[in-house]
């Protein structure tokens, strides 16, 4: 990390916002955060016209084994020094809820701050598992969802059960500046720089 780069801040509950705001929601166990998630929050700032993205450091991912998975406080330390951003934000709130699923942490977050336009935002390789998510089809109903491709996972958007399943409310890229406006369910696919890290690659080659 360069120099110039500070650590974004780190919270344990829910970091400052306002009514009116318009927040991204990228949640994942960032164990560890690589540069890949810092390019997708930050093309989801400037599509998406974000006011923040809050990277939701999660206790874990009920779809994956625990094995190998670092403390919360040590990826969430390891998340703020990786995002090194003033509009990226690290939260622990799941964990201080109390909480396991996207689905409950969503509906808690929606009805607590119902003038705040949220967005959650996942890479093409979460969609292709997002129709394993416990209750996923609340989670498309709760807020507007973008989906950032990933090598992998490129057809993603156009073969993922969930995607098919959602078809009718997909929205053309081109509506991207105003996604966080719209009525759920509503998502789209933001083009932008791909990297190829990865956790799971990351965990290996230390290993």
């Amino acid at each position: 990390m360069s120099a110039t780069r500070r650590p974004s801040r780190i919270y344990a509950g829910l970091p400052p916002h306002g009514a009116g705001q318009r927040i991204g929601l990228y949640g994942g166990s960032f164990n560890p955060p690589h540069e890949g998630h810092r390019q997708v929050s930050l093309v989801a700032l400037t599509r998406l016209r974000l006011d923040a993205v809050w990277w939701l450091v999660t206790p874990g991912n009920p779809l994956k084994e625990a094995h190998g998975l670092k403390p919360l406080g040590e990826r969430m330390e390891a998340a703020a020094r990786l995002a090194a951003h003033p509009r990226l934000t690290v939260t622990g709130i799941e964990a201080r809820w109390g909480l396991r699923y996207t689905a409950d942490f969503l509906a808690r977050l929606t009805a607590r701050d119902p003038a705040t336009r949220f967005v959650f935002i996942m890479g093409g390789d979460n969609l292709k598992t997002f129709d394993r998510w416990e209750a996923w089809q609340e989670v498309a109903a709760l807020v507007p969802i973008a989906v950032m491709p990933r090598p992998g996972a490129l057809a993603a958007p156009l073969s993922a059960p969930a995607a098919l399943a959602l078809g009718r409310s997909r929205i053309p890229s081109a509506f991207a500046p105003v996604l966080a406006d719209l009525h759920p369910p509503a998502w789209l696919t933001l083009e932008g720089p791909r990297t190829v890290a990865s956790s799971t690659a990351l965990r290996a080659r230390a290993s």
